[in-house]
């Protein structure tokens, strides 16, 4: 009975889903479309009819390739789960592996080429996006040689990576007892920790280049404005993030007294020197606020409910059954526990997901309001006009879903809401 209950939540889940997401991005194509000829008047004078119209093609070229992707992307689970898909490649995968190397190898091993085929699966869609839709409207520069070198380091650095704590959290579910699932989510945010202090000088240097930012008058206008913030980074840097795309950005990177601030370079070539501060101070807005630690804190707790719940799950063979796979009687079945909850888990959390993105924008709010007490807002208000247009974002997107999906306010909210601030400087 409980088998049965489960197996029809899911299936029920994975249609709801699937349609609701099917509902939202055919309304946001029309809706983008149907307002694609005319510039919104509180950006006419900044953005050009040929820039709005090349924004709502994007828009429209990548929501026409999401939908046969949000099909695929529902056909995928399905068939690792009620089709039989997952079953039969344990199947397998024991009957070769176990046998010669015993009940871990073959967990690994499971677990390898369940990411192995799922990585070959995506692998299309990837390609269409970056070599079709971004080459179109001229934001792709990456090469097919420098995919697969990237898509090489990758799958180094994931198997690197991946396969110790894999091996960990393995052990730790099979030597552990009842309790297993609480020792599993201390090692899990251990190793979050700790990637994110590694990540800034070990990781992200195998992708990228990142030198010390050379302009002078702009690094001393950075530096003042993070003193004025009270914020300390082990430095500026500039990535080449030219060499993959025209897109631009800046962020933080590390942790505690590792925090890096990293800028693209094609930010730096499109922005002038104020409005690189104003978009820096909003990121200083974040925590200023401390949204990354809430937003850490919330992850920490998220996960300690996930790891509780498949300590659960794991034990009780109608779970295994419900998803078509049937648990072996003879060898551990901690792997396929593992896949079958990260399979089942993002379909019942597609339907909260609006939560997160509306606390999203509310933080963006925040520290756009923060940018405006320490920076010059007419100048963040410029960056992000200019931001759009070069991302070729939409300046109309339907308004259900931006409140489903998006994780910024779109830009006509963000620079009323500029506008209204008390702090807002004179032009």
């Amino acid at each position: 009975m409980q088998a049965l209950t489960l197996t029809l939540l899911f299936a029920v889940a994975l249609i709801a889903s699937l349609l609701v997401k099917f509902w939202l991005a055919t309304r946001q194509m029309r809706h983008v479309a149907a307002h694609r000829d005319a510039v919104p008047a509180a950006f006419a004078p900044n953005i050009t009819l040929e820039g709005h119209r090349k924004a709502a093609d994007y828009t429209l070229a990548k929501g026409r390739f999401g939908l046969l992707a949000m099909a695929f992307g529902a056909a995928v689970p399905l068939s690792w789960t009620l089709l039989g898909g997952l079953g039969a490649l344990d199947s397998v995968v024991r009957d070769i592996v176990q046998p010669r190397f015993g009940g871990m190898a073959y967990q690994l091993a499971l677990l390898a080429a369940f990411v192995v085929i799922g990585a070959v699966l995506d692998l299309p869609f990837e390609l269409y996006s970056t070599f079709r839709i971004e080459q179109r409207f001229g934001f792709n520069r990456m090469t097919l040689k420098l995919y697969l070198a990237d898509m090489l380091k990758g799958a180094l650095v994931g198997a690197v990576i991946g396969l110790p704590i894999a091996a960990l959290m393995l052990w730790i579910m099979g030597a552990t007892g009842a309790l297993w699932w609480l020792w599993a989510w201390g090692a899990w945010m251990v190793f979050n920790l700790l990637v994110l202090v590694l990540y800034p000088t070990v990781i992200a240097p195998l992708f990228n280049k990142f030198e010390p930012l050379a302009d002078e008058s702009l690094k001393a206008r950075v530096q003042n404005l993070m003193t004025r913030c009270g914020f300390q980074s082990k430095g500026l840097f500039v990535m080449d993030g030219s060499k993959r795309s025209a897109h631009a950005n800046a962020y933080f990177t590390g942790f505690g007294a590792a925090k890096r601030v990293v800028f693209f370079d094609t930010l730096l070539s499109k922005l002038s020197p104020g409005e690189v501060e104003a978009v820096l101070a909003h990121e200083l807005g974040h925590f200023k606020h401390k949204h990354v630690t809430k937003r850490m804190v919330a992850m920490f707790a998220l996960s300690l409910a996930g790891f509780a719940l498949l300590g659960w799950l794991s034990q009780q063979a109608w779970f295994y059954t419900a998803l078509g796979v049937q648990p072996s009687m003879s060898s551990p079945n901690d792997a396929l526990a593992l896949l079958l909850f990260l399979l089942v888990t993002p379909v019942f959390a597609f339907f909260i997901s609006p939560l997160f993105a509306m606390l999203s924008r509310r933080h963006e709010f925040e520290a756009d309001a923060y940018a405006c007490a320490q920076a010059n807002g007419h100048e963040l208000a410029a960056a992000l006009l200019k931001l759009h247009q070069d991302n070729a974002s939409t300046l109309t997107p339907d308004p259900l879903y931006v409140r489903f999906y998006y994780s910024h306010p779109p830009a006509s909210e963000r620079l009323a809401a500029l506008a209204q601030q008390a702090r807002l400087q004179p032009a």
